[in-house]
């Protein structure tokens, strides 16, 4: 099984790409991790903020791998522990398909996006920048990927 986050927004602050490489490296081994960056769409004065979200999911879902289950990171979705998160991982191991996670722009996912979704995962109720996501998301997937490989990183 293969991941890959598809996350709307380029070029994140060096800090931010050098800790997301770092967890990617840590979790090359039990869930390969591939990140694909998509170009935000147009925003500003005079310009449709409704338009901009849905070109955005547009290109999220043409870069969606062939089959994917697809899990939308969105604040509306279910907040998992990380013993939660460990066991969702270990249930799409099961599935033997590919995963895809999606990460919207700053008005969140398009409904198309949405509607295309098998899973949503929220971070928790705070509200975090999306580059942070990317960061965040893949702590806590090589976490539960470490816990599921009975390795010592997690010691709740």
């Amino acid at each position: 099984m293969k991941a890959k986050l598809i996350a709307v927004g380029e070029r994140a602050p060096r800090w931010v790409a050098e800790g997301f490489e770092d967890y990617r490296k840590r979790l090359s081994h039990w869930l390969p991790l591939e990140l694909i960056e998509i170009e935000p769409g147009l925003r500003g004065k005079n310009r449709d903020v409704l338009r901009a979200t849905a070109d955005e999911g547009a290109r999220v879902l043409a870069a969606l791998p062939k089959n994917p289950l697809v899990v939308t990171l969105d604040g509306r979705g279910r907040a998992w522990s990380s013993e939660e998160l460990a066991q969702r991982l270990e249930h799409w191991r099961g599935q033997g398909r590919d995963l895809a996670f999606l990460v919207g722009g700053p008005e969140g996912h398009a409904p198309d996006v949405l509607a295309r979704a098998d899973e949503s995962w929220s971070l928790g109720p705070l509200t975090l920048p999306h580059m942070l996501v990317r960061l965040v998301m893949a702590e806590q997937l090589y976490r539960a990927a470490a816990m599921l490989a009975n390795h010592p990183y997690h010691r709740a």
